[in-house]
């Protein structure tokens, strides 16, 4: 069983069930899922989410509790560009910054009610307003990351990920790496429904002996955590260090200014 086949079983089974919630389909996408606040819940209570001043999170629906709590908490939240299109990939949530430029146009309306911090980070948050609060930044000024929040398609206990295919994630981490932004210290979690456990009680992958082994770039979770258990996986898999040029075709690498600046001379 390869990881598209994977994918293609689990987001069945969150299109034949009713755990998933919008945007529909499932398909093709980090699955949003019912109790993604409860999920969020529990992994706020993980000394991991305690210990982090900065997190990295991924932009997709079913982690956007994840990044309102982190800016409500005081954390600063880095989310990458859409397919790191930009020279400068990262877009970083300052919360001071955001309540500052919130309470900026509040005075500009002309109103007297008391500025709604908490509604700034709800526009914040959302994939369209990260673009509009986040500042673009170069991966060089990316400080170092606490905590990485990353979405899945589907994971196993022992930290093993799968996400929607196009790898970006794994890329980030490769970037970051490099730089030291990312090391041994920084903790990686997910929040996902138990039918993305793939050797859960829920999973609807029939023998979990036919998952595919992870591949040499996929960055392995520390922390798997769903509605109903946080699971510390005590992962085996070793962590990428820096970038796997190998994996990468001439096509993406054209299209990614931030790799393309790095890139080793190929023959």
């Amino acid at each position: 069983m390869n990881k598209q086949a994977v994918r293609e079983t689990v987001w069945d089974a969150f299109e034949a069930g009713d755990q998933a919630r919008f945007p529909f389909p499932p398909h093709d996408r980090i699955p949003n899922f019912a109790g993604a606040d409860a999920a969020r819940d529990r992994l706020t209570e993980t000394d991991a989410w305690a210990s982090a001043a900065t997190l990295k999170c991924n932009p997709d629906a079913p982690q956007l509790p994840v990044r309102r709590a982190a800016l409500r908490a005081g954390k600063t939240v880095y989310v990458a560009q859409p397919r790191l299109r930009d020279a400068d990939p990262f877009l970083r949530l300052d919360p001071e910054a955001i309540a500052a430029d919130g309470s900026e146009a509040h005075r500009a309306s002309g109103s007297r009610a008391k500025p709604d911090d908490d509604a700034d980070i709800d526009d914040a948050t959302t994939v369209s307003g990260i673009s509009t609060y986040g500042t673009p930044v170069p991966p060089e000024d990316v400080p170092h990351v606490d905590l990485v929040v990353a979405g899945s398609v589907g994971v196993t206990t022992d930290g093993a990920r799968i996400g929607k295919g196009e790898g970006y994630s794994d890329l980030e981490w490769g970037v970051l790496s490099e730089l030291g932004a990312v090391n041994d210290t920084t903790a990686v979690a997910t929040t996902v429904h138990e039918l993305s456990v793939l050797d859960g009680p829920e999973s609807p992958i029939a023998d979990a002996a036919d998952l595919p082994a992870p591949d040499a770039y996929d960055v392995p979770l520390d922390l798997v955590v769903t509605p109903e258990r946080t699971i510390r996986t005590d992962t085996p898999y070793p962590r990428p260090e820096g970038i796997d040029w190998d994996a990468i075709d001439d096509e993406k690498l054209d299209a990614i200014p931030v790799l393309a600046e790095r890139a080793p001379r190929r023959e």
